[in-house]
């Protein structure tokens, strides 16, 4: 009877659990109980280290110190600090946290401090700093599931949740800076109105706005924290709406593996020469969309067959793309030797490989049961990666160096021209080792061509100095193009020179770089860019004058460039 009477009045339907993977969820928020006090401290830390960071950079002028390593690590390594502490600070064994939080400060303090001076970082620097900030990213959820079960054990259901709750925190945080900055310039707007602009100046001030930064930040860290609920909801969101998603790439990548044996691979390198990041993207997002559909366990895997099948098309496909990325790094790398971006994009392209070959097996051994194993795997390849990304970040793999030995090797074996060789990079994105290069090719080298290029490339104070070859290669289709009018007039070599030094030639203009190449300089910019380009569709002509042509526009036939090197400017 009374099991009736709770089902009429609906007691017993509202008593039932919406879902154990739910009820879980919300033992896991109720694990750390509310700490009020904590959104006060994280704000005021996060202003004091905002503040500090200012002077490390800025110093009384802005931008002051952004060039010394020692103070730019300091900088980093606060930062650093401060979010990893903010991300996992629990009163239960918060020593946890600070030692986690000095370790993640110092990692990358010590890689921005070993890279150099900022403004000097080439793309081996920026990645190796990278892969620390990666490394870090990784370690956190990590950190966070080993102080909850106060042992070096890791759990994925807590891995899982502590890794996509900080993806949450950390997009909800900066959306509550972003409000508060426009808060301040509303109120800063509002009191010009009646002439206080003290807000307003003070919004001018960098220091201000680095406090700002970063107490808003540790705010607002610290309120949603003391908000799991909130935090889960909008997780299961996100999870829900990738779910969704991937049917979606599942038949995109299935259609394009099916449609490679009739086209084969000829177009993948004849179209673009983004192949291998656009495969890796879609590699990241397969493994995503993936892991949204399956879920923390069994309770929270999708019901629906569409998305389960989808799951298992996306595991599936990552290997196919995987070796097609491969190939694609392969080639290039044969072609054009050993860059520190082709290096990174090989090491992408293995893990890529590795995470492909663990899917694939847990579809292999079985189809019931496919997403607990890759649940296990998603664990090994984290630690896995947590580690390969600490290794590539200290100077412990001279990717600038094995750089440097292929390029070089290329040009004296005379495999490439000192012509077309890439002197701006040996000089300013292979590191210590190309500087030591270029030393060595302008002192010992038995080409006189190779010796004077070395030695202006060791003058030069940054690489925009330096033309690459493909700038040089489109100069010297743009000088065959060049005609001179009013009458037809041979270019004067000198002109031609200045040209390819000193011009910049894009797809559809050119443009000067200085007055003083011409003492009308700005005339044959103006004139040159107006000229550049196809004639107009209303009535054409082979003059930029021709009655209906846009000087805007252009009107030259057949593609070719005009200059006037007059001081009235020929096109308008």
């Amino acid at each position: 009877m009374q099991a009736r009477r709770d089902l009429r009045s609906g007691r017993a339907w509202r008593s039932l659990p919406t879902g154990r993977g739910e009820n879980m969820d919300e033992e896991r928020a109720s694990e750390h109980p509310a700490w009020p006090l904590r959104a006060v401290f994280l704000l005021a830390l996060g202003a004091a280290t905002g503040l500090a960071i200012h002077f490390l950079l800025d110093g009384e002028t802005e931008g002051q110190h952004v060039g010394e390593p020692l103070r730019m690590s300091l900088a980093v390594a606060l930062g650093v600090a401060g979010l990893v502490f903010a991300f996992t600070v629990e009163r239960l064994r918060w020593t946890w946290s600070v030692a986690g939080a000095l370790a993640a400060g110092a990692v990358t303090g010590f890689v921005a401090y070993w890279n150099g001076s900022g403004d000097e970082w080439g793309s081996s620097e920026t990645w190796q700093f990278a892969s620390s900030v990666f490394a870090v990213a990784v370690a956190a959820p990590l950190l966070q599931s080993a102080r909850d079960s106060g042992r070096f054990r890791f759990d994925y259901r807590s891995v899982h949740g502590h890794a996509w709750g900080n993806v949450v925190l950390w997009c909800a945080s900066w959306g509550f800076l972003a409000i508060v900055l426009l808060l301040l310039l509303l109120l800063g707007g509002l009191f010009d109105l009646i002439g206080l602009d003290l807000l307003r100046r003070l919004m001018d001030k960098p220091w201000f706005l680095w406090t700002i930064l970063g107490g808003a930040l540790g705010a607002a860290i610290g309120l949603l924290r003391d908000r799991d609920k909130i935090l889960l909801l909008l997780q299961r969101v996100v999870m829900a709406v990738l779910s969704v998603l991937a049917p979606i790439l599942a038949f995109g990548l299935v259609f394009f593996l099916l449609a490679l044996p009739f086209t084969g691979l000829a177009p993948l390198w004849n179209e673009t020469k983004s192949t291998t990041p656009i495969l890796l993207t879609c590699i990241v997002g397969a493994i995503v969309l993936a892991n949204a559909v399956i879920g923390n366990g069994p309770e929270e895997e999708a019901k629906a067959r569409p998305l389960r099948w989808s799951a298992m098309a996306l595991a599936g496909a990552i290997l196919p793309l995987a070796i097609v990325a491969a190939v694609s790094t392969g080639l290039r790398i044969g072609q054009y030797g050993l860059t520190p971006e082709r290096l990174w994009a090989a090491v992408f392209v293995g893990i890529a490989l590795v995470c492909a070959l663990a899917y694939v097996a847990a579809l292999v051994i079985g189809r019931s049961g496919w997403a607990e194993r890759v649940r296990r795997y998603n664990i090994v390849i984290a630690i896995g990666l947590c580690l390969l990304a600490l290794v590539l970040a200290l100077p412990i793999v001279p990717f600038g160096a094995l750089s440097v030995s292929s390029q070089v090797a290329r040009l004296e074996s005379g495999r490439v021209t000192p012509q077309r060789f890439d002197w701006p990079a040996l000089r300013f994105e292979f590191g210590p080792a190309g500087v030591r290069a270029l030393e060595r090719l302008r002192d010992q080298s038995a080409n006189a061509d190779i010796r004077a290029r070395a030695a202006e490339a060791l003058k030069a104070k940054n690489k925009w100095d330096l033309a690459r070859p493909a700038e040089v290669e489109a100069r010297e289709k743009a000088i065959g193009r060049l005609r001179i009018l009013p009458a037809p007039t041979p270019l004067p070599p000198e002109l031609a020179g200045a040209i390819k030094t000193r011009v910049y030639v894009g797809d559809k203009d050119m443009r000067a770089l200085d007055d003083d190449l011409l003492p009308q300089g700005r005339d044959m910019e103006r004139c040159a860019r107006s000229c550049d380009g196809p004639p107009d569709e209303a009535e054409g002509g082979d003059r930029p004058d021709a009655r209906g042509s846009d000087p805007r526009r252009g009107g030259i036939a057949r593609g070719e460039a005009q200059a006037a090197l007059h001081r009235r400017p020929a096109c308008g």
